[in-house]
């Protein structure tokens, strides 16, 4: 399963939306993403697992890639 990650890159401030940045990520489930991230310095806001229709959408996207952790 392909899951999109919304993020903020400073862990110390308060999510502000303009600020919110995004990648893709392939796991089974949001459990696994999170402990495929758990290492990385940055403040998850949102996971979405993204699939069908949707997903067709975000692969067309320029900026769509998979990150392989």
């Amino acid at each position: 399963m392909i899951f999109k990650v919304f993020y903020q890159e400073n862990v110390h401030e308060v999510p502000v939306r303009e600020k919110t940045k995004t990648f893709y990520i392939q796991a089974e489930s949001v459990r696994e993403v999170y402990s495929k991230l758990a290492d990385k310095k940055i403040n998850i806001e949102y996971i979405q697992e993204i699939k069908g229709a949707h997903l067709e959408y975000e692969q067309q996207n320029e900026n769509y890639k998979v990150l392989e952790i």
